[in-house]
Formats: structure tokens, sequence, C-alpha cells
């Protein structure tokens, strides 16, 4: 999956939150200075066409709406980074975590079996 910039993040999490959305609509979220509608709209057909968004067409305008779940993108955006960074290693990369965290013997308890239960729960 691409990789999104930052404004291009700002501009899904509005669509994640508050659902399908006119480009005027998507301005009302964004903080000030509001950007002008042109640069919005050009923003929102490069993530049409990155795949990451599509449209429905209602006379002469477009309502846009998330065309992929913030979970999968965040699943997506990870393992990416485990990938590139960690040498595709999750051990490695969850050890970097926890290096500068001074987790107590319970949280790291509570977590161990909070991944087994979702393990348990993925093979039902």
């Amino acid at each position: 999956m691409k990789q999104l910039t930052e404004r291009e993040e700002e501009l899904m999490n509005i669509l994640w939150d508050k659902g399908p959305l006119f480009v005027k609509e998507i301005i009302e979220y964004l903080p000030e200075p509001k950007p002008h509608f042109n640069t919005v709209s050009t923003f929102v057909r490069l993530l049409e066409n990155k795949g990451f968004v599509s449209h429905t067409k209602f006379g002469g305008t477009y309502r846009y709406e998330a065309a992929i779940s913030r979970e999968a993108f965040s699943r997506s955006t990870l393992k990416s980074v485990i990938d590139r960074y960690f040498g595709s290693s999750i051990k490695a990369s969850v050890s970097a975590l926890f290096k500068d965290e001074k987790l107590s013997d319970d949280e790291i308890r509570d977590l161990v079996e909070t991944v087994i239960r979702q393990r348990k729960s993925s093979e039902q």
C-alpha cells in the first residue's frame, strides 16, 4: 500500500471520522488557515488515484469517502515500518519499543495475554 503525506493523512482522518463528504465539507473540518477549495480538491483526487478514496457523483459535484478502513491502513503502515526498519522482524520491532519503556512485569504479562487472546480468537 502506498504511503500518505501529512496533509493526505489529515484528509483521510477527516473522511474516516466524519464519513462521506463533499470538498466544501472537508474544508470545514480543517484547521485555520483554511486551504483553498482547489487545493483540497487536488489532494482528494490524488488520494483517489492512490486508491484511498472513492467518490459518488451528485449532479456536477462529487462526494468522497474512504475506500479503505483506518485499521487496514494502520496495519499496512505498521507492516511497512517493520519490514523497512526491523528486517521484517516483529520481535526486533517489539524489542525496540520496550527498550526505552520501563514496563512492569504485570504490564508485560498483560501484553502477552492480550496477544494470546487475539491469536486464539483469530484462529476460531
